[in-house]
């Protein structure tokens, strides 16, 4: 049986920030002081176009954590989920650089008014000619919530309640102006036909707008929505209004296929067609030319994150809103601990020690270990993709060099591409088109 193609993405983890620092292959010395310009992920999302990957995520949040220790140290001498430049900016460099590949900036239903992000949204759907999409998030750490003037974060299942209302608002909006409202004929003249112009006239329990848009429908019309809910909560929202879900899934492949398998009933559940909802899995491949060397590789990376266990700590602080400095991490996380934060992730800690977590997430929090050769990297991912289902991956890096853009996009791709698991060329011009086209 032929294998059938999957989808492949890029979650941009720790934003719009810096990159490369402490790698062995940083740049030059003046590219480690521009790390705030787009150059590295103009290079990135040409590599991602070589590969005819499907788009890439821009991870945001806008904080400066404080959480570990009570402190925002550690996470500046690392910086770990600090600095991060706004991703609405880096879009339209990323758009200019490309032709095909989509661009997904993370906006929070907590940050932004349902305008406003409708409005961003839109724009930019038209000036990358329909490649945008919008990873759908809401805020967790109050220290986010303290920037936009409250003390803490709405209870998480409450977040979904806000989304929900949110994204029917966004959804309208973007929808406001008919397909062929724009006229566009002088001699009458009209610009566009009112009558073909709707105000949505919204008054709900958390958001009031008049509405229409002041701008025509982009060439998509309905954006595509990614999103990431882990919570019962999360994967009800997203079964409801995601194109594309981004997930660990659990790690294992038995977990990766009930969780898709779950989303796809549940979206049945509402009347969705479950095809239309594509599930990506988060993937950390090391690939190098020989399987020791990929080995060696991973194994370096690992004792680099072991000698600095305080970062780990202080991401699953920043994470959870806990602070693990007061736990001792040879001791198992008590089943009483509760977060208003990633729920999802919390619950999967309970019950392990502090040390052992970290030490998973220095492997990249997978069971499955994409490490080797091309050849081998993408066996396994055929064999995976096949066990669970579909849909496809979601590739991810932190801290990536330039070297690893190519490893990646490069040599890794092309063997994928060989074995007819993803795709050689765009067959469509718009992000949700090549979404939706396997």
């Amino acid at each position: 049986m032929a294998n059938r193609p999957f989808h492949l993405a890029w979650f941009l983890s720790q934003g719009y920030g810096p990159k490369s620092w402490r790698s062995t292959w940083p740049g030059s010395a003046s590219d480690l002081k521009r790390w705030m310009m787009p150059d590295i992920f103009i290079d990135l999302a040409k590599g991602m176009e070589r590969a005819c990957m499907d788009y890439m995520i821009i991870e945001d949040s806008s904080n400066l954590p404080y959480t570990y220790q009570g402190s925002h140290d550690t996470y500046l001498k690392y910086a770990a989920s600090t600095p991060k430049l706004d991703p609405a900016v880096l879009v339209p460099w990323l758009a200019q650089a490309t032709e095909h590949l989509a661009l997904v900036p993370t906006l929070s239903v907590t940050e932004y008014p349902p305008y406003l992000l409708a409005r961003l949204t839109n724009s930019l759907d038209h000036v990358t000619e329909g490649r945008i999409g919008w990873n759908c998030v809401t805020g967790s750490n109050d220290g986010g919530a303290q920037n936009y003037g409250r003390d803490k974060q709405v209870p998480h299942d409450e977040r979904y309640d806000v989304a929900d209302e949110f994204a029917d608002v966004v959804t309208r909006l973007w929808e406001a102006w008919d397909e062929d409202a724009m006229v566009l004929d002088p001699r009458i003249p009209m610009f566009a036909d009112g009558k073909k112009v709707h105000p949505i006239h919204h008054e709900g329990k958390y958001f009031k707008v008049r509405g229409p848009i002041n701008a025509p429908r982009g060439p998509q019309g309905r954006i595509p929505i990614v999103q990431a809910g882990g919570s019962p909560r999360g994967q009800q929202f997203a079964s409801r209004w995601a194109d594309t879900i981004i997930t660990e899934g659990g790690g294992s492949i038995a977990s990766m296929k009930a969780y898709r398998d779950d989303v796809r009933k549940r979206a049945v559940a509402i009347g969705r067609d479950p095809d239309r909802i594509k599930v990506l899995f988060l993937a950390n491949p090391f690939v190098d030319t020989t399987m020791e060397a990929a080995r060696e590789r991973r194994r370096l990376d690992r004792v680099q994150a072991q000698q600095h266990m305080d970062a780990q700590l202080s991401g699953m602080s920043r994470i959870t809103g806990i602070d693990f400095a007061k736990f001792d991490l040879d001791a198992p996380i008590p089943a009483t601990a509760t977060t208003n934060g990633h729920q999802s992730t919390l619950a999967k800690w309970i019950g392990k020690t502090p040390r052992s977590i970290a030490e998973a997430m220095t492997s990249k929090s997978s069971a499955i270990d994409y490490t080797g050769t091309p050849d081998h990297v993408a066996g396994l991912m055929a064999e995976v993709m096949q066990e669970v289902g579909g849909d496809g991956f979601l590739l991810f890096n932190g801290y990536f060099d330039r070297r690893y853009i190519m490893e990646v996009c490069d040599g890794l791709v092309p063997e994928l591409q060989r074995r007819g698991l993803t795709r050689k060329a765009y067959a469509h011009k718009h992000f949700r088109d090549n979404l939706m086209e396997f």
